[in-house]
């Protein structure tokens, strides 16, 4: 999944869960407004952040540590990029400007935080974190001030996506058993599940441009495929038909 944003001129604690909820086996790729194209690769030893062009051309390595550095996310104007790592022992959000300088920790605990995805309008970021024992949705602002959890259940809510115009955000949740599809307000309020799915599990979610569908990869039907549903959970689309896996 590519995800696109808008031109703009660049400008001792309780026992830790150490091991990250399942998720995709590639790590997703961005665009910012220039055409670049950042990504995690394992090229030159352990995962690190790179950037090129649209056409593949001039890769180049922003990252040079030790540890995994993983899931690239580019904000909406293009000038920094938020990515997660283990460097520091734990995973960590951090952020960093688009040519790999000023590389900084926004989150700063003993936990595990990761995923981190930019809010439209650049002023927060989504990610989630075990601070509170289990995996929940939280939301800081870009300068890693302000931590707030929107989720809170006994099970664990991952990969967090906000909806075009910021104001939602949806994410998968096993609060009831299986990873299913859910959607909150940005302030973790009216919290809804979009589909019930009592014996499959469906995938990490990423809005349409206009904010009207979700899609989402799901075995619902026996095999990993990609699918959209509407935002208020009717529609569910299947679109990829193989006997091989698709994951979003």
């Amino acid at each position: 999944v590519v995800t696109t944003v808008s031109p703009s001129q660049p400008t001792t604690p309780s026992p830790i869960e150490t091991t990250p909820p399942p998720q995709p086996t590639t790590p997703e790729p961005t665009i910012p407004p220039t055409g670049r194209i950042a990504f995690s690769s394992a090229r030159d030893g352990d995962r690190e952040i790179y950037v090129m062009n649209a056409d593949g051309s001039q890769p180049t390595r922003l990252t040079f540590q030790a540890g995994d550095d993983n899931r690239p996310n580019w904000s909406p104007n293009g000038a920094r990029i938020a990515f997660d790592t283990v460097r520091d022992g734990n995973w960590e959000v951090y952020v960093m400007n688009a040519d790999g300088s000023g590389q900084t920790n926004l989150t700063q605990n003993p936990y595990n935080d990761f995923r981190p995805k930019w809010s439209p309008d650049g002023a927060r970021i989504a990610f989630e974190s075990n601070r509170d024992g289990d995996f929940e949705i939280f939301v800081m602002k870009a300068d890693g001030s302000e931590p707030t959890q929107i989720t809170s259940n006994t099970a664990s809510d991952n990969c967090p996506a906000w909806a075009p115009d910021g104001t939602q955000i949806a994410f998968v949740s096993a609060r009831d058993g299986k990873r299913e599809l859910h959607v909150t307000n940005a302030d973790g309020s009216g919290q809804v599940k979009l589909a019930e799915n009592l014996t499959i599990d469906d995938g990490c979610p990423t809005w349409s441009p206009d904010g009207t569908r979700i899609a989402f990869g799901s075995n619902r039907d026996g095999n990993d495929e990609i699918y959209t549903i509407k935002t208020d959970g009717s529609a569910v689309t299947r679109l990829t038909f193989n006997p091989a896996r698709d994951w979003g």
